[in-house]
């Protein structure tokens, strides 16, 4: 009896899926992700020797990497089946290492595809490669440089801040983003100022116009004396159309969807975390069983950020628009996006697998999310072929003695992409108005108004500042954002990230010692040398030896300068007489005896509201296992009182 070929992929439902496409003489296996890392609780890299890592099976791994050995030793070939990107690649080389004893003639064959159907898994079977080792190597310094930094920093903010603190490469520029807004916001003075709208009518249409100008002037209204004086002086009056501008612009469809602007806009659209995005994507991916089809992928990779599709895919999209739309909405010519950085040309922008798989035909085999963000990447994909809209744009100056007001409005003369992907293309009619004609105010509106401060981030626009500034990658956004939630640095308040006392505290003290830690320029040119590495132009030590004597002497200064900080609390201890203070935890501020750990007397940092349950107790903070912010009565357990706000 032939052996059987063994297949190594990482999750459970992709292992399912596949098997679903091969031949009965393969045998397929999930790894469950990595299953080979650093050691947990020592650093296990060798930096005096060259930055050599100590490899070990994870905990709690064992029976996993024991059953790949077994079936691996009684297979023909092993094929290594693993996700298209670094990580994948390392779980590969990984799992090669660990079966691939010595004296072994055993065949290992890399087996590389963008998406999970019959077709796709055929033709990566059909054409096998070796593995990419400079893929392995970027994701190894990566890896290396991730577990010094946080092997030396974290120990040292358990002595400065709170013990079981940690801090990471990349977290870290993702939190000082939101503490610094945060700061902005704080220190943002606002400013009155009036918004004055005259209204007119014409053949029964009423249309406004807003004050812009005085004496050909641009005019912003601050007095509100000022404004109610032009608001009397116009009411009732007839005003001059001195100017009538009609333009016809092209909006054209935006790219197909990438790792980060798929977060974006399933935030956007759906309020969706970007955590939350990528598992639905995952599930989308690795295989749906739909009713007449039975298991199969529906979208490609979702770790990407490459524009390319593949031209098979291109010719599906422009059919379906021809067969379904007419030939009118299919565009003259393909539309070039750029990508940013250094790109994997030979990965793929994330689209439907099969673009005749309307969202809506396979609506019931799909969970409403499901649903929802597959219609969103096959609308998306599908309009990038689709012809641009056309808006009609209309600009009308009035005139009355030196002020100028502006109306505007536009309309849809072709529906274009939009009548697929609708975006916010609000149609504002306008009369047809003649240059010298005479135009009575009806009413006149005076608004007043004030200065905003920036907009705290939310998963949307901390994942688009993190890409423009090239901070992580496709494959760490939505980590980084779970991360700073779970070790509450940040908290959600409706949608919006507020950094805590203690993402405060930790983004100060940082900032001062390792201000190359925090520095997005820096960060960022860590990252395009781990793009340089993946493509040969630099060795993978080369990163780390640039990057750790700089860090060591930062550590060695910092260890010397910083004394851990207290804020007195302005109370006595009630058990040894010393003075209280506030100490920080991963729960949040709390107060404590100063002569601790001689005295360990202490208790939550209470709000100053009672308990409306037991009428005796405070509410104090606290925060669940995810991080949430919550309050409770400091009388607990006595008292079991809740409440996710202040009374």
């Amino acid at each position: 009896m032939s052996k059987k070929s063994l297949v190594i992929v990482e999750s459970p439902t992709k292992a399912k899926t596949i098997k679903g496409f091969l031949a009965g003489s393969f045998k397929i296996i999930s790894s469950m992700g990595h299953i080979i890392d650093l050691p947990k609780n020592k650093l296990g890299v060798d930096i005096e020797r060259g930055f050599i890592p100590t490899y070990k099976v994870i905990k709690g791994r064992e029976k996993i990497a024991q059953k790949i050995k077994k079936e691996a030793k009684d297979a023909s070939k092993v094929f290594l089946a693993t996700d298209p990107d670094r990580e994948g690649e390392a779980i590969a080389w990984h799992i090669k290492n660990l079966v691939d004893v010595k004296d072994s003639k055993k065949e290992f064959l890399r087996v590389v595809f963008h998406e999970i159907t019959k077709s796709a898994i055929k033709e990566a079977f059909s054409h096998p490669s070796s593995l990419d080792l400079r893929k392995v190597e970027a994701q190894q310094a990566r890896r290396i440089l991730d577990r010094i930094v946080g092997y030396f920093l974290s120990p040292f903010l358990w002595r400065k801040v709170c013990r079981g603190l940690s801090a990471g490469r990349v977290q870290s520029v993702a939190l000082k983003f939101i503490v610094d807004r945060e700061k902005e916001i704080q220190e943002f003075i606002p400013q009155k100022y009036y918004l004055l709208e005259a209204i007119f009518e014409r053949e029964g249409l009423r249309f406004k116009a807003r004050l812009v100008k005085e004496k050909n002037k641009k005019i912003t209204l601050e007095d509100k004396e000022k404004a109610e004086e032009i608001k009397d002086l116009i009411l009732g009056k007839e005003f001059l159309v001195s100017k009538v501008k009609k333009t016809v612009s092209l909006r054209k469809p935006q790219p197909p969807f990438i790792t980060s602007s798929l977060q974006q806009e399933g935030f956007r659209q759906f309020k969706y975390s970007s955590s939350k995005t990528m598992l639905i994507a995952q599930r989308l991916y690795e295989g749906i069983e739909v009713k007449e089809e039975g298991l199969t992928g529906l979208i490609t990779y979702m770790r990407t950020d490459s524009f390319h599709v593949s031209p098979l895919a291109k010719k599906q999209a422009k059919t379906f628009i021809e067969e379904n739309y007419s030939k009118d909405y299919l565009a003259e010519k393909e539309y070039q996006f750029k990508s940013k950085g250094i790109i994997q040309a030979a990965h793929e922008a994330i689209r439907p697998t099969n673009i005749e798989r309307v969202p809506e035909k396979i609506e019931e085999s799909l969970s409403k999310e499901e649903f929802s963000l597959y219609s969103l990447i096959w609308k998306r994909f599908l309009a990038c072929f689709m012809k641009e809209a056309q808006i009609e744009n209309t600009q009308i100056n009035l005139n009355f003695e030196d002020y100028t007001f502006l109306a505007t409005g536009n309309r849809i003369l072709f529906d274009g992409f939009l009548k697929i992907y609708p975006e916010k293309v609000k149609e504002e009619p306008l009369p047809d108005l003649k240059e010298g004609e005479l135009l009575k105010c009806v009413e006149v509106k005076l608004q007043e108004k004030e200065t905003q401060p920036p907009p705290r981030f939310n998963d949307a626009s901390l994942v688009r500042t993190l890409e423009e500034k090239g901070i992580g990658r496709p494959s760490t956004y939505a980590s980084i954002i779970y991360t700073l939630a779970r070790r509450n640095y940040v908290r959600r308040q409706k949608g919006s990230f507020i950094p805590t006392d203690l993402g405060i505290k930790v983004t100060e003290l940082l900032n001062e010692f390792f201000p190359n830690i925090l520095d997005e320029k820096f960060t960022a040119k860590m990252e395009e040398a781990l793009d340089y590495v993946e493509k040969g132009e630099i060795l993978w030590v080369k990163v780390l030896e640039g990057f750790y004597p700089q860090f060591k002497e930062n550590i060695e200064s910092a260890e010397k300068k910083v004394k851990k900080t207290v804020e007195l609390a302005g109370r006595i201890c009630d058990k040894c007489g010393k003075e209280m203070v506030i100490r920080y935890s991963k729960k949040g501020k709390f107060i404590s005896c100063s002569d601790y750990p001689r005295c360990k007397n202490a208790y939550p940092l209470t709000t100053g509201v009672k308990c409306p349950q037991c009428k005796e107790g405070e509410l104090v903070e606290r925060r669940n296992r995810r991080g949430q912010l919550f309050y409770g009565c400091s009388r607990f357990p006595k008292c079991r009182y809740t409440t996710s706000k202040l009374p």
